[in-house]
């Protein structure tokens, strides 16, 4: 009877420890704090099913030796626990910390290339998921049996700022009728010009946040590396659109639980459940998060404040950088990096620096630029509009016109872009609005100008003149003027003519002998001067006679 009380015990915690292992799923690894837990519960358990056995009083409890045993080797377990946690700690190792991070000085105008407005993010996480779910709710097939996860990883995809996320199951009843075909589809959003899909798969994805299962991808990687201490997952695409999951392995430098990092990547097709394991300098160029932006962030606050020792962090302070409360992200070189503004921690409301670090290849760079937080600017650009109590949005660093300069979109109360603000870095005073980015830019710039942060760009375009009848005309107005735009016959160029500045522009006809002098440009050429009817005729005749006299 004995026996098979034992046995009986044996089992009822073999299970109980395996339904904790399945549903917590803990790394067995020794620089896993949930290992550690994982091992004194198991322990505990065990004590209580023995002493529920044995039926004993208090004074037998505390003499009886396995009892000692039990607890004992939990409270050794506790104590090593707890001194590998001070001894990894950096109270006692903080030049090690300091150190984790490599940081480089950067120069802003040469590491930061102006941006094209098509490649500009201009949507934050929020905002994208509120297209997201508008999104799901157009698809009358999908939208009661899916939701759109509210993972939208930002990554480049194609040499764009784009942020994806794949659909998850409405509930549990949906996730058993539809969990054999899997998740049909993963929403792409193009953070500039911010079109929204549904792209949908030749096949569903059966490895997903919400499965319930064994195809639950924290589970699925957990039983495939079973030692592994996964970082916070990404979800991806690569360049063909197959959906991917990026989960980096933490990799501790200090002590037991200290000095995190990552020290490989699992990259797991969410369709197939196939993992690859790549170190992490060996990681496909299309994969952009390996680095989460706390990750960074927590590093580079290392490198900052420990330059002399723990205590200094902590007491006097000197010389402590940290960074600001917030960051995002700028697509650099097919790259994601994280920025973020950088303060001294004695310092006043403002910063004295920025950095960029890469969130694959985690190098980074430090700017010293001395101005206004990104707070201070989020400040100054809803006073711009304060009648309309639009929120601004955390800003993203851009170099206009060799200026660092804060890109702040500005959002109505339905969380929709309805404005734009650039703010100098330096002289946060200077403080631009405009309906669309190209406007706000435009204004921006003649704001540099006023201020003497800018000079006026001379012209150093050469003058030139064609003759010719009219084939086309077109009429625009472009901030407020109107301008006319020419086309010659036996040319393609483009002839823009501002009425402000040539009025007779407004007497031409399709057909008219014209002479145009202009300055050469890209897309249409600047019309300085303009001859029309008889002018243009004489013009054009005595040209011939001295073409004909040179002959």
């Amino acid at each position: 009877m004995k026996g098979k009380t034992k046995m009986m015990i044996a089992a009822i915690v073999v299970i109980m420890a395996g339904i904790y292992y399945y549903a917590a799923i803990p790394a067995i690894n020794i620089h896993s704090s949930e290992t550690w837990f994982f091992i004194m519960i198991f322990l505990v358990i065990l004590a209580v099913l023995y002493l529920g056995r044995k039926k004993m009083n208090r004074y037998e409890i505390k003499e009886n030796k396995v009892v000692k045993v039990f607890l004992g080797v939990v409270v050794v377990l506790g104590a090593v626990y707890l001194l590998g946690t001070l001894l990894s700690s950096p109270v006692v190792n903080a030049k090690k910390y300091q150190k984790l991070m490599t940081v480089k000085e950067g120069e802003f105008a040469k590491d930061v290339e102006e941006l094209s407005f098509d490649k500009i993010p201009l949507l934050d996480k929020d905002t994208a998921a509120l297209l997201g779910d508008r999104k799901m709710g157009s698809m009358v097939d999908m939208v009661s049996q899916f939701e759109a996860d509210d993972i939208y990883s930002q990554i480049n995809y194609k040499g764009n700022p784009v942020r994806v996320t794949p659909l998850k199951y409405a509930n549990l009843i949906k996730w058993f009728t539809n969990q054999g075909e899997g998740i049909p589809a993963y929403i792409r959003i193009n953070m500039a010009n911010q079109s929204t899909e549904l792209v949908k798969l030749k096949q569903g994805m059966k490895y997903t946040t919400s499965d319930h299962f064994n195809r639950n991808i924290y589970r699925h990687l957990r039983f495939a590396h079973p030692t592994y201490i996964y970082g916070e997952l990404s979800f991806e695409i690569d360049e063909n659109g197959d959906p991917y999951w990026i989960a980096p392995v933490k990799k501790f430098n200090i002590g037991l639980f200290g000095g995190e990092t990552v020290g490989k990547v699992v990259i797991c097709n969410a369709v197939t459940g196939k993992t690859k394991t790549y170190d992490v300098g060996n990681v496909p160029q299309w994969v952009d998060r390996v680095y989460s932006a706390d990750l960074l962030v927590n590093l580079f606050d290392y490198y900052g404040t420990l330059k002399h020792g723990f205590f200094n962090s902590v007491l006097s302070q000197k010389d402590c950088l940290e960074t600001t409360d917030g960051y995002n992200y700028l697509a650099l070189n097919d790259d994601v990096w994280m920025y973020t503004g950088v303060t001294s921690v004695n310092g006043d409301q403002s910063n004295v620096g920025f950095v960029l670090a890469n969130q694959r290849t985690m190098e980074t760079k430090y700017y010293k630029v001395e101005g206004a937080t990104e707070s201070s600017a989020m400040s100054s650009a809803e006073g711009q509009v304060q009648n309309l109590k639009y929120e601004a949005t955390f800003p993203l660093l851009l170099n206009i016109a060799g200026e660092p300069t804060y890109f702040v979109a500005l959002k109505d109360d339905a969380g929709l872009v309805k404005k734009y603000a650039m703010v100098n870095v330096q002289k946060y005073q200077i403080v631009a609005i405009g309906d669309s980015v190209s406007q706000c830019q435009e204004n921006y710039n003649e704001l540099l100008l006023k201020n003497g942060v800018k000079e006026q760009e001379k012209d150093t375009r050469k003058e030139e003149e064609v003759s010719g009848k009219i084939t086309k005309i077109a009429q625009a107005v472009l901030n407020g003027n109107s301008h006319y735009y020419l086309m010659l016959e036996n040319s393609d160029a483009i002839y823009d003519v501002s009425v402000a500045d040539i009025i007779d522009v407004i007497r031409c006809e399709l057909g008219e002998q014209v002479t145009v002098t202009y300055k050469e440009d890209k897309d249409v050429n600047t019309v300085t001067k303009l001859n029309t009817g008889k002018d243009a005729k004489e013009k054009t005749d005595f040209d011939k006679e001295e073409a004909d006299a040179q002959e």
